[in-house]
């Protein structure tokens, strides 16, 4: 008898910035999600622009549209700027009312266990960090998952990016978190933040013992800031033996998300 092994998807979105969007990108997104047919949504934060209840009133609407499961983490712009009571007292409130109550989602099934940690931080305007507490957190998370279970981390702040691009883009005591994470095997790391997409071999840079795991950075999917690229997001594809980052760039030519790119990593550990 013939098995089938299934392969089982992540869609990775990140950077949305409703309040600053490209319309036109957005019914195609939705399309190309659902026709990937993931298991698991993952936005790594700023989902919206300026924290405003409109932007996060889209933004829920944008992910009622989207199939199967979610998990959300949010970014700085998520924050309120202008508003020094909401952003240092009530930071949270309107993302809790409008995205979901709960800042650091777990999520599993029988082959994945993912948690999302929430890096923005009200006094850092831009910039992100990692606590203890979650660090401890995502320890004990992984430690308890599945035995086989592929270990995902969904963040804004990336803790690991290419040296070329500079601007010390990682969130605060990243190095710290990966030493920490090493140990209950980390096996892929979904970030934002950048506008930049990527992926790669953690250890390239981070060099912790012999210990990888997958970076996948995505770019932003439909907002107008696009840093130098085109809006963008990532299909994950998780076999027994692979990790396969497949990117998806907005073809405004012919109003889809098309292939662009695609990286195959043998599955760590």
């Amino acid at each position: 008898m013939t098995h089938t092994i299934r392969t089982h998807t992540i869609a990775h979105l990140s950077d949305l910035h409703f309040g600053r969007i490209d319309a036109a990108t957005l019914d195609p997104l939705v399309a190309a999600i659902k026709e990937a047919q993931p298991d698991l949504v993952a936005v790594s934060g700023d989902l919206t622009q300026r924290a405003r209840r409109h932007e996060f009133a889209e933004a829920r609407a944008f992910l009622d549209r989207l199939p199967s499961a979610h998990i959300v983490v949010p970014g700085n712009h998520d924050v309120p700027l202008h508003n020094p009571w909401a952003r240092f007292v009530s930071k949270w409130a309107r993302f809790r009312r409008y995205i979901q109550k709960d800042l650091e989602q777990v999520w599993t099934n029988d082959a994945i266990a993912a948690i999302g940690i929430n890096t923005a931080r009200a006094l850092a305007w831009k910039g992100g960090r990692i606590s203890a507490a979650q660090m401890a957190r995502v320890h004990r998370c992984f430690m308890a998952a599945a035995p086989g279970a592929l270990k995902v981390l969904v963040v804004h702040h990336p803790l690991d990016v290419p040296h070329e691009w500079a601007g010390g883009h990682q969130a605060m005591r990243a190095r710290k978190a990966f030493e920490h994470w090493a140990e209950c095997g980390v096996d892929l790391i979904l970030a934002g933040h950048v506008h930049r997409a990527f992926a790669g071999g953690a250890a390239e840079r981070l060099r912790i013992g012999n210990h990888d795991a997958v970076v996948a950075q995505a770019g932003t999917a439909t907002s107008t800031r696009g840093r130098g690229e085109p809006n963008s997001f990532n299909l994950i594809r998780v076999s027994a033996g692979e990790v396969r980052v497949i990117r998806l760039t907005w073809r405004s030519a012919v109003k889809r998300f098309e292939v662009s790119h695609e990286d195959a990593f043998a599955r760590p550990g």
